[in-house]
């Protein structure tokens, strides 16, 4: 896989990565559990990233500029900059208030109270210039970094940001605040260096925070709008190619098909299809649960999606399920460059073996092996593991190469532990609720624990596993603490652990609580 930047990366060299962040995506992840953080997401995106240090923030509505340091010397620099005050910084504000002075300098000293900040007797000195650029367009440079200084001295000096109701704004789509410009003296030169990021208060900021993470050549698929916390409850949509696909339980609404239009052109999108979600599944036919044209041109009964760069076959005409969930790209990733984590041991690649259970159409099988791994892909489904051989094809994968065995897992599990057969690496991300004849029921809250002791002892001393669920029900906690109880049972130690939510084109929002859980585990 290429070394490559997502487009948010506005400059990389030696000592320092400049990032453009989108507005709604925070700094740094506010708690476990909570969805990664830009930061966060960097650092466990890219090896070289690995080492980044966090030097300043920017609110979680606010976009802009953000520089992180790679080196030692670069983080020493840049902190006693920041310390000295001497980099300078140049916001951009839009507020729908008359400004009546062309230029003024608010000086205060600022407290927290409850959930905001506001000028007070006593606090943290904070001062900030204001100068009017053009009708509700405000240049304000914070001469001190205290938090939400700008977005209090603004709303205290009469003029409150648009969309900023914490502080009396007008609400908005976003709260139009941005960090335009940073200057500093470059930690290896000490030159003057200037970086900047363009404002746009009028773009859509979901579209905005996922043209930030995903890149065109190396994907044209992610999902565009992600229920509520896209402000659209319960309705979500995926962009798959040249396709769009719409998900919810009830019918389109005029506004939906209003959203979708404007979606059409956005991307270019050659048809619209539209899937209603059911709880019903196992009881439905498959053209019941397969998504209907909307709008548009059909598709080909089997076309291909881009993801990391890897090419994936989908499908509209195959039920439930169109070959491929989106929201395990970040893992999938993973695979392909050997890279799990900032703090995690890299994955072992050439010559390794991989088993890869549930493997449905053996996405996670596809990167494993671009990397170098011997992969056996288990499914009790000989339609999805023959749908993943076409996607090793499609790669340039000889299938004969690679295991492609049908069955039940955990049946499978214990004839390879009685084989004494063991795996460098093992997946494990099952349905939320499955039926055979050979295990019987198993559903994700309550059997997960009895899935990791019986892939276990196939697992080889200091081998990976990832384990997953998207039982929406099951929390963080739990799944981790079954996870820790079987292994103890097990008789295995976890040596590294990492977390992992769900990608940024899914975000966690409290209306919209993550349902993805991915745990990285070296056990020893």
């Amino acid at each position: 896989m290429k070394n490559s930047a997502p487009p948010c990366v506005l400059f990389e060299d030696d000592h320092l990565l400049v990032v453009h962040k989108p507005a709604g995506w925070n700094t740094h992840a506010p708690a476990p559990f909570a969805g990664e953080g830009l930061y966060d997401w960097l650092r466990h995106r890219e090896p070289r990233w690995a080492t980044l240090a966090i030097l300043h923030r920017l609110d979680k509505e606010t976009s802009g500029v953000l520089v992180f340091g790679k080196t030692p010397l670069a983080n020493k620099s840049l902190t006693q900059q920041f310390t000295a005050h001497t980099i300078r910084k140049k916001y951009l504000l839009r507020t729908d208030r008359a400004v009546t002075s062309r230029e003024s300098t608010v000086k205060t000293k600022i407290a927290r109270t409850g959930d905001r900040y506001a000028s007070a007797a006593h606090g943290e000195t904070a001062e900030t210039h204001f100068q009017i650029l053009d009708s509700g367009l405000v240049a304000a440079s914070p001469l001190t970094g205290r938090t939400h200084q700008i977005r209090v001295h603004a709303a205290e000096s009469g003029f409150p940001i648009l969309g900023d109701t914490l502080y009396g704004g007008t609400p908005h789509p976003r709260v139009c605040l941005h960090a335009a410009e940073i200057t500093l003296a470059h930690p290896a030169t000490g030159a003057p260096t200037t970086f900047t990021a363009p404002a746009d208060f009028a773009a859509d900021s979901r579209a905005a925070r996922r043209a930030a993470v995903i890149e065109p050549e190396q994907a044209n698929a992610c999902r565009v709008i992600h229920g509520a916390s896209d402000a659209h409850p319960g309705w979500f949509v995926e962009k798959l190619g040249d396709f769009l696909l719409s998900q919810s339980e009830a019918p389109l609404t005029a506004g939906h098909r209003s959203e979708l239009e404007m979606l059409t052109k956005r991307y270019s999108a050659s048809a619209i299809y539209h899937k209603t979600l059911t709880r019903r599944v196992q009881r439905a036919t498959v053209a019941e649960t397969s998504p209907q044209l909307v709008a548009g041109n059909a598709a080909p009964e089997k076309f291909l999606i881009r993801e990391n760069g890897v090419q994936f076959e989908m499908s509209f005409g195959e039920g439930y399920s169109t070959g491929l969930f989106l929201d395990q790209r970040d893992n999938r990733r993973r695979f392909l460059t050997g890279h799990i984590a900032a703090d995690f041991p890299r994955l072992p690649s050439a010559n390794s073996h991989l088993l890869n259970c549930f493997a449905y159409t053996c996405g996670f099988s596809v990167c494993a092996a671009l990397a170098g791994a011997h992969t056996t892909s288990l499914d009790l489904s000989k339609k999805y593991l023959e749908w993943g051989r076409r996607n090793f094809v499609l790669n340039a994968l000889d299938p004969a190469a690679h295991d492609f065995i049908y069955g039940d897992t955990f049946d499978w599990l214990k004839r390879f532990a009685k084989k004494g057969r063991a795996f460098d690496a093992i997946v494990l991300d099952p349905p939320t609720f499955s039926r055979s004849k050979e295990s019987g029921l198993f559903q994700a809250e309550k059997d997960y624990g009895r899935l990791i002791a019986t892939a276990l002892p196939v697992l080889k001393p200091d081998g990976v596993l990832l384990a997953s669920t998207n039982a929406a029900t099951l929390a963080p906690e739990k799944f981790l603490e079954a996870i820790a109880v079987a292994a103890r049972g097990a008789g295995r130690r976890i040596t590294k652990q990492h977390y992992v939510p769900q990608p940024p084109d899914f975000p966690i929002s409290r209306e919209a609580p993550g349902y993805l859980k991915t745990v990285w585990l070296r056990m020893g």
